[in-house]
């Protein structure tokens, strides 16, 4: 059975770090498009990040400040996203999911197989 667990989220002051983790189990992560969402109280789910199978990385939120990086640990088969500089604007819960084509997007009706979100809250 496919599974995605995420974790790492929490309470964090303005300016803070979080490392996001994203857990697979019932197929390995290597061979699919990995993206990471978020959803805020009253707004639709937007897509933050994305990694593709061939490791190519994808950013949709402040691409140009470089705050979120995603990476792959295979040996775990698990994605992350590092969320450095962190603002109130980034509160929300964070997915990850697993497209369903081959390629990454920031649209979350090409993803499927979510997880159960880890909240987010950045707040002073």
């Amino acid at each position: 059975q496919l599974q995605l667990v995420e974790s790492g989220g929490g309470l964090v002051e303005p300016g803070g770090s979080l490392r996001l983790s994203c857990v697979a189990s019932g197929f390995t992560l290597d061979s699919h498009a990995i993206g990471w969402f978020r959803q805020a109280p009253g707004k639709e789910r937007e897509g933050v990040s994305c990694i593709s199978s061939a490791g190519g990385r994808l950013y949709y939120i402040d691409s140009e400040e470089g705050r979120f990086t995603i990476s792959r640990d295979s040996a775990k088969n698990t994605v992350s996203l590092q969320m450095n500089s962190l603002k109130p604007e980034d509160t929300g819960v964070y997915y990850c999911a697993v497209a369903k084509g081959r390629w990454c997007t920031y649209r979350a009706v090409d993803f499927g197989s979510w997880g159960q979100g880890t909240q987010v809250t950045v707040s002073p």
